[in-house]
């Protein structure tokens, strides 16, 4: 980086300062920890830090760094050592969901999170960012275009046809 003209330093920085807490947050619903996450993210930067003055050429740099925080929560997700278990999202989010919820039956609620989560994790790949994204970390469309590297319409279009495939799923899980 100190070979970077002052531009390609301020750009990355800027990009780093916006990019950071969405990639955090989106980290810790996956990996379940603040460690974790942070871990995941700081691979992730120091990937994108490595490659930036040739991301600086691309046509979708949000797109490219995307790719490179969803493999980065990867490797945190699947450790070298098979014996050592780390909580799915879905593991810890749907129990902090339930004790949320302090008026409704908190077994129906726990039990309601699950089967989303559970639908969630059924749809492809950027359906389910899309979703995770504008409903688990409540981003408007526009922001979680920005997150992904896509254009808002390609975000919208990936929660109507999750929005879709959930209803279908949902509806077929209610009557088992």
């Amino acid at each position: 980086m100190s070979q970077w003209g002052p531009t390609a330093r301020l750009s990355y920085w800027a990009f780093h300062a916006d990019r950071r807490p969405a990639y955090m947050r989106f980290a810790y619903l996956h990996l379940g920890s603040d460690r974790g996450a942070e871990q995941a993210v700081d691979a992730a930067f120091d990937t994108i830090m490595a490659e930036w003055l040739r991301m600086l050429h691309m046509d979708r740099l949000d797109a490219y760094a995307w790719t490179v925080l969803k493999r980065c929560i990867v490797d945190r997700q699947h450790p070298r050592d098979p014996w050592r278990h780390r909580p799915e999202p879905m593991d810890t989010s749907a129990f902090e969901a339930a004790l949320r919820e302090a008026r409704a039956d908190r077994y129906e609620v726990l039990t309601d999170t699950i089967r989303f989560y559970s639908a969630v994790s059924r749809l492809v790949e950027r359906q389910r960012d899309a979703v995770l994204l504008r409903y688990g970390l409540r981003c408007t469309p526009g922001e979680a275009a920005a997150v992904m590297g896509v254009d808002e319409a390609t975000v919208r279009s990936h929660l109507g046809q999750a929005h879709r495939r959930l209803a279908r799923l949902l509806d077929t899980s209610a009557g088992s």
